[in-house]
């Protein structure tokens, strides 16, 4: 009979006593502005938008710039229509009354989800917008039931403004909301179109503070989103918690949009 130390017995038997938990099914996740159910040349681009779906099989999509019931979209519910042509879950967010209706950020996922929350994003002085509204952007906290964990993800579109004034003041929100998020969920994932560049001072914020450029790091090329026709710049990101990593990242070749969507694979 093989005698054991004490320490080693029992550091044998705890290891019999606590399995490896199996690891966790990888997530397909996307972020793309849909330009308000729209391409550059003003043709609908819901039936097209459900086809990429349908082709890139993501497990979570960010949308930006969402139209509910307005009169440019033809008083359609484009989140609903979205889950009609594939199934799935959507929560959306108003960021914006617009034109007898609603306008703003969506998440859609091929999982349940348990809860969603807007959260504003406030800036000083207030900032006009379409049809003389005043309202902030906003951040859409979603929370959904993936494969093995619970997921929070956080989508946002930053302002297009010229100057990084306002994107710095609504980073400051989105950051200290992402940052409690984490402490709480096991699985956080920020993302959005952020109209701002890689080297841009509201980017290197985010860095800052702790969140993973998905493209830098799983991505090659220079991961260019916009415009669509003639892609120059990256403004659409996703951002991973410090326990997250990707396989690869690419950016899809459509242009059913005036941007291109940002696809990332092997999220876990």
């Amino acid at each position: 009979m093989l005698r054991l130390p004490p320490l080693a017995g029992l550091l044998m038997l705890a290891g019999c006593a606590a399995p490896m938990r199996p690891a966790l099914p990888p997530l397909r996740m996307a972020t793309f502005n849909i330009h308000a159910g729209k391409d550059t040349g003003g043709t609908d681009n819901l039936d097209r938008l459900a086809a990429w779906v349908r082709a890139e099989r993501p497990d979570v999509l960010l949308l930006q710039e969402v139209d509910v019931e307005t009169t440019r979209s033809g008083g359609v519910d484009q989140p609903a229509r979205i889950v009609d042509a594939v199934g799935g879950h959507i929560a959306f967010g108003k960021t914006l009354d617009f034109q007898g209706g609603q306008y703003g950020i969506a998440v859609w996922s091929r999982f349940p989800i348990r809860r969603h929350a807007l959260r504003h994003l406030p800036i000083d002085p207030p900032q006009a917008r379409a049809g003389g509204s005043y309202e902030p952007r906003g951040a859409l906290v979603v929370e959904i039931d993936a494969p093995g964990r619970r997921l929070t993800v956080v989508n946002t579109h930053l302002d297009a403004s010229g100057s990084d004034m306002y994107r710095q003041q609504e980073a400051a929100t989105l950051l200290a909301l992402s940052d409690s998020l984490r402490r709480t969920s096991a699985t956080v994932v920020v993302g959005g179109d952020f109209n701002a560049t890689p080297n841009a001072d509201v980017i290197g914020r985010v860095r800052a503070a702790g969140w993973h450029d998905a493209w830098a790091t799983c991505g090659s090329d220079d991961g260019f989103t916009f415009s669509a026709r003639q892609p120059i710049k990256r403004i659409d990101y996703l951002w991973l918690d410090e326990s997250l990593g990707c396989t690869s990242a690419r950016v899809s070749a459509d242009t059913l949009s005036d941007h291109r969507a940002l696809v990332v694979s092997g999220v876990r």
